[in-house]
This record gives structure tokens, sequence and C-alpha cells, in this order.
């Protein structure tokens, strides 16, 4: 075996080959302790092991390597923050940091390694007993599982445990509302001039605005008519459609994207060309001084869909007593929110494009996503549209046999077993001629 070389406390990451392995072998010796600490290439290509050495002593020298064991939880979240999880969008980075907070509240772990898949799976039942749905503490465990693959791609992690993902009850809907109707959105624009009397025109507009474009709500709140807005109305072409920078959608590219008609003509016929400048949907406070944060006007769309009384789910939620201290399920009503209005432009137009091009109008990634959630025609309205081409215009349908079945001289007869009996009772005669 090549030896291995360390100079005046200097640390030299070198390439074994032992004979019993498949893989090479990195090591170097301590300059402190004088102990060889080694671990496998993972690879028997000379080359790549080379530079796999090359990466681990730059690592080492540097001060960047900490061996998997004692990496500290506190150093290894501070790490995946400043390195991972600033490149996220802004939703993606708050939702990873809500599950990382779970993590150190509920397992409170001091070191990296000590998130086995024991401590993830007690996890996920702690989650279940404050009573988080599944659905969320899938969210969670995605975080979860991203986290770990990431310290295990950087050498901080020896293994990524196995993870159980949760699975959505059989029964259980996947959307956490629904998509409202028509009646129910006319509750909606009346209840806006209650819960914002000052500023009813405002609200109402912007409820119009989501029912038509079927935007996610940062989207509306975000939507300008300047060009060098990151999502913006552009009149440039022969239709208008939707400019979005890649800063500005889950998507994360640019994009023009069509704008239903009957949104645009809502839009421009709504809008003097005098106006058409800043923000669309112009949501500011009480004062007019500062616009609302998208997640404010979001609590006021649902405040609204809480006073037209339009439920969307209704979903069960552990809570704890207030005399027992104790866990109790309890009933909880969820009301309209932002993201109804869009799920109800998606079923909508589900019934007039095909889900490729509801995929496109959603901007969706999957198809399966658009599949699952938008595409809902009913039994009765599928039932509607095949009674409606089998039978042509103006021909009225028969309803059945309602009258009953009638005899050879249109007298009506009774019942299987009387008319059995008439039968029988003309043999009788006949036979007695």
């Amino acid at each position: 075996m090549e030896s291995l070389s360390t100079m005046s406390g200097e640390i030299k990451v070198s390439v074994f080959k032992y004979p019993d392995r498949r893989n090479l072998v990195l090591g170097y010796d301590d300059p402190l302790t004088g102990k060889r600490v080694t671990k496998s290439a993972k690879t028997s290509d000379p080359t790549a092991a080379e530079r796999a050495a090359a990466v681990w002593q730059d690592e080492l020298t540097s001060g960047r390597y900490v061996a998997p064991l004692k990496m500290t939880w506190q150093d290894f979240r501070q790490r995946y923050e400043k390195e991972k999880l600033q490149s996220l969008a802004p939703g993606s980075l708050l939702a990873a940091r809500i599950t990382l907070d779970y993590i150190e509240e509920i397992v409170n772990p001091d070191r990296l390694a000590k998130i086995t898949a024991d401590v993830v799976s007690r996890f996920q039942s702690k989650l279940r007993d404050r009573g988080i749905k599944e659905t969320t503490t899938a969210h969670h465990m995605r975080n979860v599982k991203a986290a770990l693959r990431w310290a295990v791609s950087m050498g901080l992690l020896a293994k990524c445990p196995n993870i159980e993902m949760p699975k959505v009850p059989r029964g259980q809907s996947l959307m956490k509302g629904r998509p409202i109707t028509g009646e129910e959105f006319d509750r909606m624009i009346t209840a806006a001039s209650e819960v914002r009397p000052h500023d009813a025109v405002t609200w109402t507009r912007f409820l119009t605005g989501l029912w038509l474009s079927g935007l996610r709500l940062e989207e509306a709140c975000s939507l300008s008519w300047d060009e060098d807005a990151p999502f913006s109305v552009d009149l440039s072409g022969r239709r208008p459609v939707f400019r979005i920078l890649a800063a500005a959608q889950k998507a994360r590219r640019d994009e023009l994207l069509p704008m239903t008609p009957d949104f645009a003509e809502w839009l421009l016929n709504g809008t003097l060309e005098a106006e058409r400048h800043g923000k669309v949907f112009k949501i500011t406070t009480t004062r007019g001084a500062q616009p609302f944060h998208y997640r404010h006007v979001g609590c006021v769309v649902s405040a609204i869909g809480k006073k037209a009384g339009v439920v969307v789910a209704t979903v069960e939620k552990r809570r704890k007593d207030k005399e027992t201290g104790k866990l109790v399920s309890v009933t909880v009503k969820k009301f309209a929110s932002a993201h109804d209005l869009r799920r109800a432009f998606g079923t909508r137009w589900s019934k007039k494009v095909m889900p490729p091009a509801l995929q496109r109008l959603m901007r969706h990634s999957d198809l399966s996503t658009t599949m699952k959630y938008y595409v809902s025609v009913t039994a009765a309205e599928l039932a509607d549209e095949l009674w409606a081409k089998y039978a042509p215009e103006g021909e009225k349908l028969s309803q059945g046999n309602k009258q009953g079945n009638r005899g050879p001289k249109g007298q009506k007869t009774g019942s299987r077993k009387n008319d059995a009996k008439s039968l029988q009772s003309k043999a009788n005669a006949d036979a007695g001629t």
C-alpha cells in the first residue's frame, strides 16, 4: 500500500487500493493524533478518486470539513440556510425554515447524525398528534428529505435515513378546499362591502380579477402594467398575454402565457389607457399609504369568504381541551380563500379546453396536478352533456313506460301473478266447451 505523507502538520490526502475492496480508498494521517483517517472514494476509477481526494483535502485544509458524526445540528442548519435555502423562492425558503423549526421544537437534536429513520418516524407521529393533516405532514417530510440529501452530498452525513412518506387516507380529498360556485362568488361580492366598507370597490374588483384570471394570490398582487415588472400585462402582440419573468413564478423561467378572453375584455374595458401604469390591482391600506402584503390580502379574502358563509371544507383537528389539557378532535370549517377562486377558474375552463391547454393556463409543471385538482366535471354535468348529444334538438325524450302494459283490446293488465290467473281461467273455460 502506498505510504501517506504529512509535513509539519499539513494534511495530505492520498488514494489507496485494498486487495479485498473494489472501490479505492481515500486517507490521511491526522497531524494531531497520528491516527489514520480513511473513507471510501466510492469509485474504482483512479482519476475520479484523485479528484475526490483533492476536494476532501481542500475541505480539510480550509476548515470546511466536519466529520459526519461530529456535525452539530446548529452548524448544519446555518450552512444549509446560507448555502442552499438562500437560492430558493421566498415561499419555499419560508416553508423549509418552518420544517426545521418543527424539528428543533419536537426532536431538539444536538447532532445532525441523530436524525435517524426512527427519529423521523416519531417526528411524523408528533405532527399528527398536533392535528396537522397528512398532506401537510408529507410536505414537511419532503423538506426533511431534501435537507438530509443535501447533507449527504456535502459529506456532512454518511447516509440519508429511510423516510416513509405519509399517504393520504382513502377517501380524503387531495385539495384543501374546493372550487366555489357562481352563486357563492356572488355572495362573496356582496360580503366584501361588509368586511371592507371603506374600500369595497377595490376589493370587489380584486375578487372579480381572481375569479376571471385564475392567478395565484401573490401573482395577482404583483401583476403590473409596467413592461419592466416581473409579472406584467403585455399588450404588444395580437392578443393580450401575461409576461412572467423567472423570479415571479414557481417554474423559475421567463414565459409569455395566454390570457383568457373574458379576463382580457374585463381588464381592458375597465381600465382607461391613462390609468394603465403601476399595479393592476392597487390594494393599499385604508389611508392609501402603503400596499398590503399579499399574505394580508389573503387574510382579507378569507374573511370575506367567512362573512359570505362559503364553506369549502371541514377538517378534523386535534386541540387541547381548556379544562382537561388533553388533545381532543374537533371539526373545523374552512371558508373560501383566494385559492378556491383559482380552483373555480380551473374547473370552469376544464369544460372548454383540453387538459394540456388547461395545464398551460394554470401554469402547472406536471399535467397530473391539473388532472387531480381541476378536471372535476361532476356526474350530473357529464350526464346532461351526454343526454343533450343523444336527443336531437327539440325532440322530447321518452320518460319510460309509466302507464303499464295493455292487453290486445287496450285493457290494462295487472301484475304478472294476476295475468297468470287470467290465462288459467281462460284455459279451463276452453276445456269445458
